[in-house]
């Protein structure tokens, strides 16, 4: 990590692990003395404390990267958005999708609501992870054998969820990589299946169990297609820490639940489908650089900036009485403990950025060694 960069990733990481670490902990507080009773108030409380600290990451993706998205989409889906339960599925293009998400619904209004499906490693991660486990977000293994009882069991405890939700599913299973498309094309080919070329083959396993717990109480599915403009760098963590831009174009198709296939069967077909439809669509991206849908604007709130002000605000005064209460820089011992804080504060936004890089999970190691095996 270049000195400059840790010169960024130090004061940001200080901002937002001590800050979660006071949302954490009082989620804790809560999810012991308050959920047992009401699960309702509990939602709603933490939906406000999820917030002042997902907020921070929109800031820096929007205020202090600049990244722009363009959102594209019908009035009738633009309407809707943040007015209802939805199952959203996209397809997994950079290593910040799961980001976009949140921006779009921050600019909804369900930002505290939004949930997703994710792997079980990334509930580990300090403050972000926790964060996600209070507001209960869905950690699978990858495995179906493990993993189906689990999703449907988290599924099917928000059919009483107080606010509006939105969960978030990749379908796709993994972020996509050149090693796993080619992957994914030799899979298909030997399936007899279409050669995707700018998504991968969705496992439906998890999509069909979602539409059949949720059918009853979820009114829709917004169909997302996200794609990075060919003349913009790819998002990825490390960049917009370093405050540099990106683009990225996301297509948003709101379809009516009450329209799903009603077998299991039909809703995978239908699945599969849509993607084969993405892939045709970004095809046309490819060619043209936009969707056919209008440009929505989503401007760029101040909410978000109004929030690290306040907890940079906090954080300082506390940081400033607690030195000045321990003289913790008045002795060798105590500046050897601040600067291995300072260390260990670096090492776990190392491990942050290390963890989003799509090229180090095991699923793409695993697609390439596939590849150079045959």
């Amino acid at each position: 990590m270049a000195i400059p960069l840790v010169l960024v990733v130090l004061p940001l990481g200080l901002l937002f692990l001590l800050s979660g670490l006071i949302v954490n902990s009082v989620q804790a507080v809560l999810f012991v003395s308050i959920r047992p009773f009401s699960k309702s108030l509990y939602r709603r409380i933490n939906r406000f404390l999820a917030e002042l600290l997902w907020l921070q990451l929109i800031w820096i993706v929007d205020w202090w990267a600049g990244v722009k998205v363009q959102l594209h989409a019908d009035q009738e889906t633009y309407q809707l958005m943040g007015k209802e339960h939805a199952l959203v599925i996209s397809n997994h293009r950079s290593d910040i999708d799961w980001l976009i998400g949140w921006i779009l619904a921050q600019r909804s209004g369900c930002l505290g609501s939004t949930l997703a499906i994710m792997k079980k490693s990334s509930k580990f991660l300090p403050v972000i992870g926790w964060s996600m486990w209070f507001a209960e977000y869905l950690f699978l293994e990858r495995s179906w054998a493990k993993d189906e009882k689990t999703l449907k069991w988290g599924l099917k405890r928000l059919k009483d969820f107080p606010r509006s939700f939105w969960l978030a599913l990749f379908v796709e299973g993994t972020r996509f990589t050149p090693a796993k498309l080619l992957a994914a094309q030799e899979y298909a080919a030997s399936q007899g299946l279409p050669a995707p070329r700018n998504v991968l083959i969705p496992r439906t396993k998890g999509f069909v169990s979602a539409v059949s717990i949720m059918r009853d109480f979820v009114p829709a599915i917004y169909d997302t297609t996200v794609i990075i403009p060919k003349d913009s760098p790819a998002p990825t963590m490390l960049r917009i820490l370093k405050g540099q831009s990106s683009v990225v174009h996301v297509r948003i198709k709101r379809h009516a639940m009450s329209d799903m296939p009603k077998s299991d069967e039909d809703v995978s077909k239908w699945c599969k489908d849509i993607f084969v439809e993405k892939d045709a669509l970004l095809d046309r991206h490819i060619a043209t650089g936009t969707f056919d849908e209008e440009i929505i604007p989503i401007g760029r709130p101040i909410k978000s900036l109004l929030v690290v002000l306040s907890w940079s605000c906090l954080l300082l005064y506390g940081a400033y009485r607690f030195l000045q209460w321990t003289q913790l820089l008045s002795s060798w011992k105590g500046v050897i403990l601040f600067v291995a804080g300072l260390a260990l504060v670096t090492g776990i936004m190392h491990v942050f950025i290390m963890f989003s890089q799509s090229e180090r999970s095991s699923s793409a190691r695993a697609a390439r060694n596939r590849v150079k095996k045959n």
